[in-house]
């Protein structure tokens, strides 16, 4: 290069004097023509290659078109420039990169941006050369300086203070030094949040990929592996452990940067100080065991910890999912105790990790003054030589040094935090998704064909479990298609546990099973989807209006549609909580017709149907001449009437098939079923001469004959309720709202209020608050004292080439610096556990106000809101809060001393101070208001994933059986998609601000260098070296404390949602205090309705009006009316789950409008239709409040015909239930509810058709039980079989909300009015 220069004639490429040694420096004109012309040249011509090909190979976007002046503008320059040269065959490929660009459809271009900015910057300087030659008196120093390492903002500090010690150096050089500071801090600004997005970018790539992973895994898991994997856990999955992963992406690289970092920093103290730098290593050292163990020691708390939030998650759902029942049972303050024993559990794990997190915090922070202020560093410094002189230049870019290491060791806590729980969640994750899948080859799928077997099972052997005992063993079977097969037998004989072979649900143990053709499954219990009553018929399919209209009207369905709201419009709620059990099954099976399915699997589906209705149903979808005619059905049922109409019969007995063929050839065996079947017609020939149902007569008749019992078929469901309030809001809502029932989760908007944070620190206390307040100013307070007294130490002037009392002065800082790691350690602890404090009552708020909810709140409200809070919400209150609270208060406090030090070293920055933070406290609000309304949209679209979630592990067989899985899984992709584009707006716009901040915080760096300068005849450089040395850390401060209060002030939404439900409509007291109620009340039973008027809200039309029936005790009475007649609200107005409009109802004497809900509840029973059991010991199910003895229950379970096969468990008593009592039968589940009732041993029971799930043998053993221990209780019954209410004393017609007849029901059938009515239609008269 000098060789060129010297052929050229210009002179040499660099002169130090003509550059660096000179009050007017320059560079020389042969840098100014190769060096400054060439750099942008070759960047473009080295990276344009390797930019084509990337443009060549990404997708097209499309074609970018370009206007004629455009065009012209583009070329322009190319032309301007001299011909043949280098610069211009560079702006022709400039040209070109930018028409492929548009060509591809790219908009930007970073190769070109970084060319352009090159370009302006090469020509800065021959630019001021052509100033300078046009106006002579003008001098300016334009420097290009471009560095990529932010560790030669020391160096810049070095300089600058060089400058103030050299009096004889140039002004300009001082002014080039702050400049260089300024410019090195806003590239560190810019490099900083690019990585940053990055990896904001990544994580939220990992965090959606892993929640597709998760729900992808739902759909696989065998039915083992669910009864393990509970939905809480799953939850927590999704919510907790794949946030967790992604905060380990945006902290991980400081783990491997940080010894990098550190490796640099002591280089450049090495630099400076010698040797005795190495002494601050033993420091570093020393730290890294001690918080080793720590995060070993929080990785088991933490795991701890996740096992009980799993846990309370799980217990949450089922409490959600079934609260009606804790409602009617009066159990809520049980399930608070069993909520509250998980949550102290957790809490107290997290107390513990919140001990060690702060002494690992308190160590990282104190590193800085262990490696500078003790005997580690300035101490072997100044102790090893007397000649070694601390001055102002060595100490404070030492400091400066040092307080770049403070960063990143301050982040390795965070770092290692972050890591240790993201390993935890990522074994959590490997352990579900390494749990077992369904076997594809459990069931062979042949195309389907007319003739021949359509479902064949030979030598079957099935379990639910690898390793389990078989439930099903020797099952032979052959079905031609077309034919009806049913399937009969006991409770628990394993009729469900043989479709859920056939499906491929069952470990195939042994044996062979094929099916021809495509499935439909109708299981016992109906999975309705939280959406239309059309998408739950459908079910992905494109809708036919003629086989449609078909397919309601055999299913019994078209009449329900005339009571929607807004027909097959009407929203459903979640697990079809506004329909009858009746309902949901017809609509169960109108799903599975529809689908126009080869293999038909039927569950039992006509046992939660009226009489007529299911035989209707057996008529016009199952039976001969049903729209099934041609399909191979098997159907599941306890109903006598349907066997001979199968073409094939088979009897199941402990798991395997007893007999098997058709119906009469099973009565000329005069086996077991034949005399099965003779005795039970004998039965009801001798019982009455009215034809009935004899599966449900049986039981009903018996209990009537001793009990007060409402059966309410609609009342334990609502659906009249719901659909009643369904009606109410739509009368407010537009016709394209009608029929929605739901409410979406709910976005506030602007800022926090100032009362979440007053709600916050209310909770946490006055003594935290005011011991946090106190310990962070003393704490700032002690750092602002040694860093006051190194400046002393740096301006003490050598005496004979030495500095005296060295002991003192390290004494000082060893005090001062302990005082503040102490300081630190309690103000962090503080925090966490004040914190802790304020989680517990926030979370016992959210479930107390949610319990105290009526029943229409929970129809209103999706599972996915509540249990989001639960979750996501109170999981940020636990930790998000806290740890943004650590930040903010320890950085407010940091910049509150650094402007403490630079108004006293230069009080001139106030003037630049001012402007800065009107500016900064501008952006900030601009800023926080999106921010937050970002987070809350947000949390908002996380609620609909949840609520997704949970459907899809409550119907997963059903999803299975009719192949949806593909449909589900992009609906979940859908959901979480819609999450991440408002999640991904929020850390953007957090880039964004912290960008602009840190702007301005580096203007503030330059103001005081610039100020240090100017004044540098006044200023000591020991002052200099405080104010500039501090001022450097503005950047840094003022990103951590946009990240702190942008944390809090978007997890403080987290507060808001919580206290939402606070001022939700509450429910009555549970008890009430100095209540006079006598504790054997009610003693007889009498129930007197006295002008008795519900309404569903103000203003609406009467449920009920002007009812008044007094009810003897030991009567029989039955109340009978069409869906919507009010019968079901009658059954709600007992029990208080909806309140009076006016009159009053009492029970021996009492109204109950005065006493407490859980007072009124508790002593009167109801046995739902659909069993309800929450996960937990068989004891816990039958007795939560632990009241009862051994031997009662025993005795209970007894009478329930349950013991047997309760002795025969492991566990027995303890034996543990799934989530809803999965791993028990439907008729074991409804006979456990009857123990509950015997339990109670109340004078009034509530029996909603408790038998529907048991056979007739089970039917008549509970018979004598029934009428042995409900002798002395009285009967009311509210029932949709008429059959079981014939021998009543006195029935009750309800219709539009009055009494229409009320007599005998002999009497009534003479009168042949509505009752009679009613009875012709059942073919009961």
């Amino acid at each position: 290069m000098e060789d060129l220069c010297t052929v050229s004639g210009l002179d040499p490429l660099w002169d130090w004097n003509l550059t660096w040694y000179t009050s007017q420096p320059d560079l020389t004109q042969c840098f100014q023509h190769t060096v400054l012309v060439w750099s942008p040249c070759v960047y473009l011509w080295t990276c344009s290659p390797l930019y084509l090909l990337y443009l060549q190979l990404r997708p097209h976007r499309g074609f970018i078109p370009l206007s004629k002046l455009c065009c012209s503008k583009t070329v322009r320059p190319s032309a301007d420039a001299e011909p043949g040269t280098r610069t211009q065959r560079t702006l022709v490929l400039a040209v070109v990169i930018i028409q492929v660009e548009r060509m591809k459809g790219c908009r930007s271009s970073v190769l070109l941006f970084l060319f352009w900015t090159l370009l302006v910057l090469c020509s800065l300087v021959p630019l001021k050369v052509d100033i300078e030659q046009i106006i002579y008196q003008v001098s300016t120093q334009l420097r290009n300086y471009s560095t990529v390492s932010v560790w030669f903002v020391g160096s810049g500090l070095l300089l600058l203070l060089g400058f103030m010690r050299d009096k004889n150096a140039e002004m300009w050089k001082g002014f080039l030094f702050a400049s260089l500071l300024f410019l090195l801090s806003c590239l560190q600004s810019v490099l900083h949040h690019q990585y940053m997005f990055h990896c904001f970018t990544v994580g939220m790539r990992l965090k959606t990929a892993v929640m597709g992973l998760v729900y992808r895994k739902c759909l696989l898991i065998s039915s083992a592996a669910r009864q393990q994997c509970t939905l809480g856990e799953i939850i927590n999955l999704v919510s907790a452990d794949t946030q967790k992963l992604m905060d380990f992406v945006v902290y991980f690289n400081c783990i491997w940067v940080t010894p990098i970092e550190i490796t640099l920093c002591f280089y450049f103290l090495w630099q400076l100080l010698g040797p005795p730098a190495l002494a601050g290593i033993a420091a570093v050292v020393l730290i890294f065991p001690l918080n080793g163990f720590i995060a070993k020691v929080r990785s088991r708390l933490q795991e701890v910890q996740m096992n009980f939030m799993d846990g309370r998650i799980k217990l949450m759902n089922e409490i959600l999912s079934g609260v009606k029942i804790l409602k009617f049972y009066a159990w809520e303050e049980a399930f608070l105790r069993r909520v509250g024993v998980l949550r102290d559990g957790e809490l107290h794990a997290l107390k513990k990790s919140q001990i060690l997190y702060s002494v690992s915090l308190a160590s990282f922070n104190s590193s800085s003054f262990l490696v500078s202020l003790t005997p580690s560093l300035f101490g072997v410094y100044v102790l090893t030589d007397e000649r070694n002189v601390l001055d102002a230049q060595k100490i404070f870019v030492s400091v400066a040094l040092i307080n770049i290491l403070k960063t990143p060791l301050s982040q390795l806590p965070f770092a290692m935090s972050t890591t240790m729980q993201a390993i935890v969640s990522l074994r959590r994750l490997v352990k579900f998704l390494h749990q077992d899948e369904l076997k594809p080859d459990n069931v062979e799928r042949l195309p389907h064909s007319t003739d021949g077997d359509c479902v064949v099972i030979e030598g079957g052997s099935f379990s639910w479990t690898s390793d389990g005992l078989p439930c099903l063993q020797g099952i032979n079977m052959k079905v031609k298609t077309g034919l009806l097969v049913a399937v009969v037998g006991n409770v628990g004989s394993g009729k469900s546990s043989l479709l859920s072979a056939m499906l491929g649900e069952m470990e195939r143990r042994s044996g062979f099973v094929s099916i021809k053709g495509s499935v439909a499954y109708i299981p016992q219990q109906a999975w309705i989807q939280n959406a239309s009553l059309k998408d739950n018929i459908l079910f992905g399919g494109e809708r036919k209006e003629s086989w449609y209209h078909r397919v309601l009207e055999a299913c019994a369905l078209l009449q329900d549609l005339d009571i929607l709201p807004a027909g097959d419009s009407t929203e459903i709620g979640e697990k079809g909580l506004n329909l009858s059990g009746g309902q949901k099954q017809r609509v169960s099976l109108a799903r599975a017709v529809y689908r126009k399915s080869d293999v038909y699997l039927l569950d039992d589906p006509l046992s939660a149907v009226d009489a007529h209705v299911g035989q209707h149903i057996f008529e016009r979808v199952i039976g001969p001449r049903g729209l099934l005619k041609d399909k191979t059905r098997v159907l599941v049922t306890h109903g006598l009437s349907f066997l001979s109409k199968a073409d094939l019969v088979l009897v199941m007995e402990q798991g395997q098939i007893s007999e098997m063929g058709s119906y009469m050839e099973l009565m000329d065996r005069k086996g077991a079923f034949a005399k099965f079947i003779h005795t039970f017609n004998g039965n009801q020939r001798r019982e009455s001469s009215t034809p009935r149902d004899k599966s449900k007569t049986v039981n009903l008749t018996a209990m009537l004959a001793h009990c007060l019992c409402v059966c309410m078929s609609s009342s334990c469901d609502m659906s009249s309720a719901s659909v009643q309030v369904m009606k109410a809001v739509n009368q407010d809502l537009d016709t394209e709202d009608a029929g929605k029932l739901t409410e979406a989760d709910k976005a506030h908007t602007g800022r926090v209020k100032l009362q979440m944070y007053r709600e916050y620190f209310r909770t946490v206390g006055l003594t935290f608050i005011m011991t946090i307040i106190f310990l962070c100013a003393f704490q700032q307070a002690a750092s602002l004292a040694y860093n006051y007294w190194l400046s002393l130490w740096a301006d003490e002037q050598p005496i004979n080439g030495t500095q005296s009392d060295h002991e003192l002065k390290l004494s000082v800082f060893a005090a001062l610096g302990f005082t503040q790691g102490m300081a630190m350690f309690g103000t962090t602890l503080a925090i966490a556990l004040g914190g802790i404090v304020a989680s517990h009552h926030l979370h016992a708020g959210l479930l107390l106000s949610v319990l105290h909810s009526p029943m229409s709140f929970f129809e209103v409200t999706p599972s996915g809101n509540l249990l989001n809070r639960f979750s996501k919400e109170i999981d940020a209150i636990d930790c998000m809060i806290p740890d943004g609270l650590k930040m903010m208060l320890g950085y407010l406090f940091k910049l509150l001393e650094v402007c403490i030090i630079l108004l006293l070293a230069t009080p001139f920055t106030a003037l630049v101070l001012l402007p800065l933070t009107c500016v900064y406290i501008f952006i900030q609000s601009f800023y926080v208001a999106s921010s937050c309304q970002l987070r809350r949209l947000e949390a908002v679209s996380r609620s609909p994933i949840y609520s997704h979630f949970n459907e899809t592990m409550q119907g997963t067989n059903v999803i299975r059986a009719f192949g949806e899985q593909r449909r589900f899984v992009l609906q979940a992709d859908r959901r979480i998609d819609n999450n991440q584009e408002a999640y991904f707006p929020r850390f953007v716009a957090t880039r964004w601000l912290a960008v602009n901040l840190e702007f301005l915080g580096n203007l503030l760096v330059l103001a005081a260098a610039i100020l240090s300068v100017r004044g540098r005849n006044e200023l000591t450089p020991g002052i200099v070296g405080l104010a500039v040395s501090h001022s450097l850390q503005v950047t840094g401060i003022l990103s951590w404390i946009v990240r702190s209060w942008t944390d809090v002030e978007n997890n403080i939404v987290s507060v808001e949602r919580v206290k939402e439900y606070d001022n939700t409509p509450k429910e009555a007291v549970w008890t009430l205090e100095g209540s006079l109620l006598p504790a054997a009340w009610p003693t007889s039973g009498n129930i007197q309705f006295e002008d008795y008027g519900l309404q569903y809200r103000k203003g609406l039309d009467w449920a009920l009006n002007n009812i008044s029936i007094d009810i003897q005790d030991r009567e029989k009475v039955g109340i009978v009316g069409r869906t919507g007649a009010g019968k079901s609200s009658l059954a709600l107005g007992i029990f208080r789950i909806l309140e009076a409009a006016k009159g009053q109802i009492s029970i021996d004497g009492i109204n109950i409008a005065q006493i407490g809900l859980h007072d009124l509840r508790s002593r009167i029973t109801i046995i739902p239709q659909d069993p309800v059991l929450f996960s937990g010991s068989l004891r816990m199910n039958l007795d939560p409040f632990d009241t009862c003895s051994d031997e009662d229950l025993w005795k209970a379970l007894e009478l329930a015909h349950l013991s047997s096969f309760v002795l025969a468990l492991p566990q027995k008593l303890n034996h543990q239930c799934c989530e809803g009592g999965e791993n028990l039968s439907l008729g074991q589940r409804q006979l456990l509810c009857l123990a509950r009732a015997l339990l109670r041993k109340t004078r009034i029971l509530v029996l909603d058709e408790a038998t529907a799930a048991v056979d007739l043998k089970t039917d008549q053993l509970i018979q004598s039980t029934i009428r042995a221990q409900f002798d002395d209780c009285t009967v009311l019954t509210i029932a949709h079989r008429l059959n079981t209410i014939m021998d009543y004393t006195r029935i009750i017609v309800m219709d539009h909300g009055t009494i229409a007849e009320m007599d005998s029901p002999s009497q009534l059938i003479r009168l042949q009015g509505k009752f009679y009515q009613m009875c012709l239609e059942a073919g009961l008269v």
